[in-house]
């Protein structure tokens, strides 16, 4: 037998999700009755699928999907066909993976697969979320709209992260330059003044023998700077490429003005992608539950899960979410509880997002007026105890003479 994902209501307007099996929805809805629960929606839960371990790791940039996702809105609106819908777009895809997994996914759906499934072949190009939605899309004939919807999520999901970026790129940009000449003094200028110091038999500062012994490690042992380097770059890369471990983002909620991006970039994530699922009809556990997947901090991520635990229970959102007040605001919540009243929940949510969102602009823009300064006091530092360190025996010769 079928196992359903269903959605239940009892007369006293209580609300209630879970999983059951039955030969169909008549015979769900039988079971549910004696219950005290009438059934509003059931779903039938496909078994999950063994998928290649490549397909899983392919990415995509979020631009090429973004295009790809507003294109094909436009082409089913003006009454394209499929295969040939997807054929154009694979066509003027830039990228290579991203155009053969499009030709792929025609394919399948000219063998008569759905477009939903043929995505949920590759997780690692198209969400959960994503997959979700185009499966309600195609199940109520309302494509159009749903590929709409998706298109303003994965826009402003694109804005978001692109402020993100782009309040980032200064300070790493300056301190890789503050690195690079640091190296390049120490490996050219200082190793010509040591020569200097020892024909002079200068008696050199605790300060500048450090600095001399500094140049020296680097000059003899490079190949070892240049692997830890190397380490140390594919170890970031791949922190912030995949969903950080619990210890990291423990870290990242820690630190001043960071921590701050953090948490309203998470909530405007969480606030965006639930808007999208409900109003396009996903019912709110599995939506819960799809987002607590896609979110990108540990805790945010935990949050939602035991959410979704506790709504499945019949506890409504907003008070499932108060006891992670830490890191949801308690307005957030709040609204949520104005929307769940009036029945406005996924307009209450877009309003949400929209206001986080503006707020994550708001800290991107300050953050670099307040990095700024800290980060020309620490190169003001550097290069005072550089130039001090260097210039101090000199001093001292010319004292002597």
């Amino acid at each position: 037998m079928p196992e359903y994902f269903y959605t239940a209501v009892s007369p006293e307007g209580e609300t209630k999700s879970g999983t059951l099996e039955a030969k169909d929805e008549h015979e769900l809805a039988r079971v549910l009755r004696p219950k005290g629960y009438i059934l509003i929606s059931a779903n039938v839960k496909r078994p999950k699928k063994r998928i290649d371990i490549f397909q899983m790791i392919i990415k995509v940039p979020l631009k090429e999907k973004l295009f790809f996702t507003r294109n094909l809105g436009l082409m089913i609106k003006a009454g394209v066909p499929l295969p040939r819908a997807l054929k154009i777009l694979a066509s003027q895809s830039a990228n290579k993976k991203f155009k053969e997994i499009i030709l792929k996914v025609r394919e399948e759906v000219i063998k008569g697969k759905k477009l939903s499934e043929s995505f949920k072949n590759w997780p690692g190009v198209f969400s959960e979320l994503f997959c979700s939605m185009m499966e309600i899309g195609e199940e109520t004939g309302n494509l159009e709209e749903v590929l709409k919807n998706l298109t303003q999520q994965m826009e402003r999901t694109y804005e978001l992260k692109a402020r993100v970026k782009g309040a980032m790129i200064y300070p790493a940009v300056i301190i890789v330059a503050m690195f690079g000449i640091g190296i390049m003094m120490l490996v050219t200028v200082v190793p010509k003044l040591a020569e200097t110091f020892e024909e002079l038999e200068i008696e050199l500062p605790l300060t500048t023998q450090l600095i001399i012994f500094t140049a020296n490690t680097i000059i003899k042992f490079w190949f070892v700077f240049l692997a830890i380097f190397l380490i140390l770059f594919f170890l970031i890369k791949w922190v912030l490429k995949t969903k950080g471990t619990k210890t990291i983002d423990k870290f990242a909620l820690k630190i001043p003005i960071i921590s701050s991006i953090v948490k309203q970039t998470n909530v405007a994530y969480t606030a965006r992608g639930l808007s999208a699922l409900i109003g396009s009809g996903v019912p709110i556990v599995r939506s819960l539950e799809i987002i607590s997947k896609t979110l990108e901090n540990f805790y945010f991520r935990e949050a939602i899960s035991e959410s979704a635990k506790e709504v499945k229970k019949g506890t409504k959102l907003s008070k499932a979410l108060k006891p992670f007040s830490g890191i949801y605001p308690l307005a957030f919540s709040e609204m949520i509880a104005v929307g769940e009243e009036t029945g406005e929940t996924s307009n209450i949510l877009e309003k949400l997002a929209d206001f986080f969102e503006s707020e994550v602009e708001n800290l991107t823009k300050n953050l670099t007026s307040v990095i700024e300064p800290v980060i020309m006091l620490i190169i003001g530092a550097a290069v005072g105890f550089f130039a001090v360190s260097m210039i101090q025996p000199m001093y001292s010769m010319l004292g002597s003479v």
